[in-house]
């Protein structure tokens, strides 16, 4: 049937921009139901889909894998207003019309602007890890130097594990190369080592793993678990690059001589670091001008007040990452029904500046410690992994409550892949309560 064949091009889209298992399966469930199936059922993994399409007692069941996987919140965006805009006996020419615009799509950004927000955008995860005008210098350039690479694998697509362990070492290779230039030079003086972290922060998975924690409140087990899988392996590969690099140099991770401001001064220049944060994490995610702007402004507010509420009312850091979430969630809901986004296309971006890499890659890089005793580093690792893994954990809670109390079909437990009621398109020749019969026409 030509009808599961367009349905099943427009989940393989969906996918490979990124889009979560309940986006990906009710969105072919509304354009099984708008090329005339009678239903739809779908299994999603992070790289695979298995459907079955059915017209009464008949049904043909596709199975596809999606390898080349990333991030593109504009592509997501345009197949969601296509996925909007179905109407009922709509046909399959036009849908795949529509889906050839989206396929012909290219980057907002090039491969300079692209790095340049990677490097903004760590250089601002620095400074709300502590960081001084030293590090944050560093981080702008490794980061941008290590963006670059990684997007010219990813064009010739190499493996995503092999491709952060290259760029890890390129990043923080590129780290130590600038500080220990100006520190030669007497530009910089005292250790800033420690900002070596922030350098490759520009690798955590920040998409596939809210859209991991997300799925697993949806209970979509396989997607889900296949997502957390993909995150910890290309996380730990990073991890591994620096944990290589930092031990072949003698590098100590935790070190740090860095003076910050304090008051009100601290807290304007957190909003300001939040913002440009978010805005470029939006940028890497290919977000247009309006979506990364919001997300920016949604960021600048929730991990401001996280950090406030952490220094100021002693809020455990957990707790405080789940408020900023429940927040990020509320704000970016206000939005969506205002500038005709999707939710995802604002949270994500907006979250994932509250991701605790810093604590992961310490805990890696911790079991090269050779200064304390082996069960010292182990615990230190051990200790930072926990405070990852509550983070995290903190971030899903927060977000999944907050869709739950702004969407239905979340705080109800319904099929996602259920039949769907369309509205009838313009100048339709059907009777009302009819509906026509496409099998002839796309079989």
């Amino acid at each position: 049937m030509l009808q599961s064949a367009v349905v099943l091009r427009l989940g393989k889209l969906m996918l490979a921009a990124g889009a979560g298992s309940y986006r990906v399966k009710s969105s072919m469930a509304k354009a099984a139901s708008a090329v005339g199936l009678d239903r739809h059922e779908a299994t999603v993994t992070m790289t695979e889909l298995v459907t079955s399409s059915f017209i009464g007692e008949r049904f043909r069941t596709e199975a596809c894998e999606v390898r080349r996987v990333g991030v593109n919140v504009d592509r997501l965006e345009a197949l969601r207003r296509i996925v909007h805009d179905l109407r009922a006996h709509e046909t399959v020419e036009q849908l795949d019309r529509k889906l050839d615009e989206v396929e012909g799509m290219h980057a907002l950004y090039g491969a300079g602007a692209n790095a340049a927000a990677s490097g903004v955008a760590c250089s601002g995860f620095c400074f709300l890890n502590q960081g001084g005008w030293i590090e944050c210098l560093a981080v702008l350039v490794a980061a941008f130097v290590g963006q670059l690479v990684r997007r010219q694998m990813l064009k010739r697509s190499y493996q995503h594990f092999f491709t952060w362990m290259v760029c890890g070492v390129v990043a923080s290779a590129a780290y130590m190369g600038i500080v220990s230039l100006l520190q030669t030079t007497g530009i910089a003086e005292g250790n800033h080592q420690g900002g070596i972290i922030s350098a490759i922060l520009f690798l955590i998975p920040g998409f596939p793993m809210v859209t991991s924690m997300l799925d697993l409140v949806r209970q979509d087990f396989s997607s889900a678990l296949s997502r957390a899988a993909y995150v910890v392996v290309v996380m730990a590969s990073a991890g591994m690059a620096v944990w290589t690099v930092t031990f072949i140099f003698h590098w100590e991770v935790d070190a740090t001589d860095v003076a910050v401001p304090t008051g009100l001064v601290l807290h304007v220049l957190r909003c300001f670091c939040s913002f440009i944060a978010a805005y470029g994490f939006a940028m890497l995610f290919n977000a247009g001008v309006k979506a990364s702007l919001l997300a920016a402004v949604v960021g600048a507010l929730a991990n401001t007040g996280r950090l406030v509420v952490i220094d100021e009312f002693h809020v455990p850091w957990q707790l405080a990452v789940g408020l900023a979430a429940v927040t990020i969630g509320l704000l970016a809901q206000l939005f969506v029904s205002r500038a005709s986004l999707s939710r995802v296309a604002l949270s994500v971006p907006a979250v994932v500046i509250m991701i605790p890499g810093v604590p992961f890659y310490r805990a890696v890089s911790a079991l090269n410690n050779q200064t304390v005793d082996a069960n010292v580093a182990v615990g230190q690792a051990a200790g930072n992994l926990a405070e990852v893994f509550f983070v995290i954990t903190s971030i899903g809670v927060g977000l999944a409550i907050a869709r739950i109390m702004t969407d239905h079909n979340w705080r109800h437990d319904v099929a996602t892949s259920e039949h769907v009621i369309l509205p009838e398109s313009h100048g339709s020749a059907a009777e009302p309560g009819q509906r026509p019969d496409h099998r002839s026409r796309h079989r």
